[in-house]
């Protein structure tokens, strides 16, 4: 890891007010996400800001407690969407945002995974493991939790097989896009004309 040089003065550099409408929307996005608030805010502050920032400038910037920005920023560290970096002649912790968009997707994806699908999936195991073993649950019940399972199951499986692909690859899918839906309905049809005959 190489040390920033850095020159800077203590008055804090307002937002603009294009930055602010990002910040302000990029918070939005995580509430309904289900992130908080702030730290979906600072997320965004750090990806568009020039030069690293200081918790007390991520504070000061956008008028957040700066327990708030420690706890976020320790939660940002943990997804892996920010980290550390010196900046010589300056003892501060200084923070950076991952900016490689496929980087920052696959990794809020994984962490979405891995703190959402997975323990979907061991809960579902369980349940439908109780279920079978009970005779009070009906069959009706038990099916629909199979379904669930297989449906969260396959949904892993698939962000697996998506994520292990290379760049290209899923450039080239996406460009595909509405032809992959057409392309599926084919077959869709194919399949409806063979059930008919």
């Amino acid at each position: 890891m190489t040390e920033i040089t850095d020159t800077r003065t203590d008055t804090p550099t307002p937002l603009s007010p294009a930055v602010q409408k990002f910040v302000l929307h990029w918070g939005n996005l995580g509430d309904r996400w289900g992130v908080n608030r702030s730290v979906s805010q600072i997320h965004a502050l750090l990806y568009v800001a020039e030069k690293p920032l200081t918790a007390e400038e991520i504070a000061d910037a956008l008028g957040i407690a700066r327990s708030n920005v420690s706890n976020s920023l320790r939660e940002l560290l943990t997804w892996d969407l920010i980290r550390t970096v010196p900046v010589l002649r300056d003892r501060r912790t200084f923070y950076v945002a991952e900016t490689d968009l496929w980087t920052l997707v696959s990794r809020i994806a994984a962490g979405r995974k891995e703190r959402e699908l997975d323990p979907a999936a061991a809960a579902l195991k369980d349940c439908l493991l109780s279920a079978e073993q009970d005779e009070d649950v009906s069959p009706v019940v038990k099916r629909r939790l199979h379904e669930m399972l297989d449906f969260v199951e396959r949904t892993s499986r698939w962000y697996d097989q998506m994520i292990n692909l290379p760049r290209g690859q899923i450039t080239a899918l996406m460009k595909l896009g509405a032809g992959v839906v057409r392309l599926l309905g084919r077959g869709d049809e194919r399949n409806n004309k063979r059930r008919a005959s």
